[in-house]
């Protein structure tokens, strides 16, 4: 077989073009790090870099939200501190109100300092977050979610929690209305109140009060019912006559037949009957006075419990009895506001701790999308030095190798 001088000249050009190609795409390689500069690399491992790539992109994304959720959860708990605080100031104060020697002037003035607490609570309840919004925003409100009305404080807001975009359910605000609106009124089970009197049609005249109560049998509650049923109403109703007092026990407007006529001693326990609840009348209840036993109710508001309790010690005209009245219920109510607080700083509590295992999920599945780009696209740095070290002295020789045939030509030979 002929082969002619210019086709082997071609030939080799051809030959050192390519490695001199190939030692170019190794040096690019030993420069960038990586292995794939390029999809037409490595496809494969292009596609695999690319998903990673976009896992990572994720992880920082989620990341930004947890950082975000748990700013609002900090400020949230810390939220919900002060206002725990205010609370038992306001409870001290109730307390103070209850001193039989204070005077209808040195009460108004606790009313005052109450007033004080309650505009301070308004002010923790449309704590900001920091980023435009509000901490007890429910779902996202640009304007403060608690609004001071003639009629008391609403909350303006949509109940419920903004989430994050995340793959992880983080919340960006706090459901003010539960906090903040939706205690369980009474001691959690039923509620009492002092009634009207079924001769004058009036509040209670007497200076009986009654006591929050307590569960005597669990097993016999008549609470809670289902929504759609209406729960039973009771009453204690009193009468005097001849100097002597008794009480009747009424179940939906209807005497029970074992709780009729019973002798009332002050201080003294009465018992529900059958219904597992038991309550204590204190004082001296006037003919007629009457007081009343309800479910409680998931719609205790810290701000109407304080103005009920401003309002009341605002009453120059309240006896002993009804001034009791009113402290222990003040009492019992900021007792119950101060538990629905402290269930909500677990609630953020418990929200904190778990954002530090999704922080570890998060921080894993970054690293180990890292780890699989890495493998994918990064370059073998020991392997490809030597590599290139092949080529280069490959391409070294094919240069010398291609100057001595090129002197290996007859026109060379004659004139040599």
């Amino acid at each position: 077989m002929r082969i002619a001088t210019s086709n082997r000249y071609d030939a080799a050009i051809d030959n050192l073009q390519k490695r001199q190609q190939d030692m170019a795409e190794s040096q690019l390689q030993l420069t960038s790090g990586k292995r794939v500069n390029v999809a037409s690399d490595d496809p494969v491992a292009a596609a695999r870099a690319e998903r990673d790539l976009a896992t990572m992109a994720r992880s920082d994304a989620n990341q930004r939200a947890l950082e975000a959720s748990r700013n609002v959860a900090l400020l949230g708990e810390a939220a919900l501190g002060d206002a725990t605080e205010l609370l038992q100031q306001a409870r001290e104060t109730m307390v103070n109100a209850g001193n039989g020697s204070y005077t209808a002037g040195e009460r108004q003035a606790l009313a005052i300092k109450l007033q004080e607490i309650r505009n301070q609570l308004l002010t923790v309840a449309n704590r900001p977050d920091g980023g435009g919004g509000f901490v007890f925003g429910g779902q996202g409100s640009n304007a403060p979610p608690f609004i001071d009305t003639t009629a008391g404080v609403t909350f303006v807001g949509q109940g419920g929690e903004a989430l994050a975009a995340s793959s992880e359910r983080l919340n960006l605000t706090v459901d003010g209305n539960a906090v903040w609106l939706s205690a369980k009124s009474g001691n959690g089970v039923f509620e009492t109140t002092s009634g009207t009197n079924i001769v004058t049609g009036l509040p209670n005249s007497g200076t009986g009060w009654i006591t929050p109560g307590n569960v005597s049998n669990p097993q016999q509650l008549p609470y809670p019912v289902p929504s759609n049923v209406a729960p039973s109403t009771y009453a204690i109703e009193f009468s005097v006559s001849g100097g002597q007092t008794t009480y009747t026990i009424l179940e939906d407007g209807i005497a029970m037949p074992s709780a009729t006529t019973l002798p009332y001693s002050t201080s003294k326990s009465i018992e529900i009957p059958g219904r597992g609840m038991s309550v204590t009348v204190t004082g001296v209840p006037a003919n007629g006075d009457t007081f009343n036993i309800n479910q409680s109710d998931n719609n205790l508001s810290v701000f109407d419990a304080l103005d009920e309790a401003i309002a009341g010690l605002k009453d120059t005209y309240n006896n002993t009895g009804q001034v009791q009245q009113l402290v222990n219920r003040g009492l019992s109510q900021i007792d119950a506001l101060s538990g629905n607080f402290q269930r909500g700083r677990t609630a953020l509590g418990e929200t904190l701790n778990r954002m530090d295992g999704i922080e570890s999920r998060i921080s894993s599945l970054k690293l180990i999308a890292q780890t699989d780009r890495s493998a994918a696209e990064d370059l073998d740095m020991v392997e490809a030095i030597s590599e290139f070290q092949n080529k280069q002295t490959g391409y070294d020789a094919a240069l010398k190798s291609y100057a001595m045939v090129q002197k290996l030509s007859l026109f060379q030979y004659v004139n040599g």
